[in-house]
């Protein structure tokens, strides 16, 4: 079953008889549309007519979604987000006018709109050409809307170029927006964003300024030369956090240097070998 489907399924299992009606009949309206008329008005109203509760998709429906779309994760959606790119997905349109109606939609969008468009991104025909939708929403100076790109959804991992990965994944840090959410983080780490994310880090600690533990995590794989200095750093000095962290990181590494750095602490390295620790449970601890 196609994510199209999937989502008009679980949205009908979820409304009210009306609604479903509704939806049903909009997203006929919309695929038989000639223009954009049927399908901005029907996306206006889908709030009002299907509600803003989240859409709590079961475990079966979230294996769902990764069977039809690899990496597919909609845990944070909401019914009108759903109803909207349900909608979205079902106006007949060649590959460069959807293009052409997204960015419409985008550009004369609410926050809540931006959210379920953005998050929509991995669902959506001819994926390169939305590569710069996809970065102006990971420019936006709200939260809610950056976070609609970076996390859960896997068409960053997918179609950034490295540049604008690295940016992203250093802002998410910089707003203090967690990294274990973003998908495909481990495989694209490079040795550019490892010597951003030290060259962040010092200049933190030249301020005297928090950094989350996540931080590390793209560094462990190039732990080489300085980078091994800033590991012992943390393991010697620092919170109890960071030591898990640069433990973690370094159990990631390649590099017998890193390796024996981690051996010599015992105790953490037997807890990050043996699977004690993790990165989900380090962003919930550091909040």
């Amino acid at each position: 079953m196609n994510p199209a489907e999937l989502l008009h399924r679980w949205l009908a299992a979820r409304l009210t008889p009306d609604a479903a009606e509704w939806l049903e009949s909009a997203t006929a309206r919309v695929r038989g549309g000639n223009g954009d008329r049927e399908l901005f008005f029907a996306i206006g109203e889908a709030p009002r007519r299907v509600g803003r509760d989240p859409l709590m998709p079961t475990a079966e429906e979230l294996q769902e979604a990764s069977a039809s779309r690899p990496g597919w994760d909609p845990r944070d959606w909401t019914l009108d987000g759903a109803a909207r790119v349900r909608l979205l997905l079902a106006s007949t349109a060649d590959d460069a006018t959807f293009a052409r109606r997204l960015d419409t939609l985008c550009n004369a969008a609410d926050v809540n709109e931006l959210v379920a468009f953005y998050r929509g991104l991995p669902l959506y025909p001819d994926p390169a050409r939305h590569v710069l939708r996809a970065a102006e929403g990971l420019r936006s100076s709200i939260r809610l809307v950056f976070e609609a790109v970076a996390h859960r959804n896997p068409y960053p991992s997918e179609q950034l170029p490295e540049t604008a990965w690295n940016q992203m994944v250093l802002k998410a840090l910089f707003v203090g927006s967690r990294l274990d959410r973003i998908v495909g983080l481990d495989a694209r780490a490079n040795s550019a964003l490892a010597q951003m994310l030290r060259d962040y880090a010092h200049e933190r600690w030249a301020a005297r300024r928090v950094i989350s533990p996540e931080l590390w995590r793209c560094v462990g794989p190039y732990a080489t030369g300085g980078a091994l200095d800033d590991f012992r750093r943390l393991l010697e000095l620092g919170t109890e956090h960071e030591r898990q962290a640069a433990a973690l990181a370094l159990a990631s590494s390649a590099h017998e240097d890193a390796r024996r750095l981690l051996d010599s602490h015992s105790e953490l390295a037997a807890a990050a070998q043996a699977g004690r620790l993790d990165w989900q449970a380090l962003a919930d601890a550091f909040g």
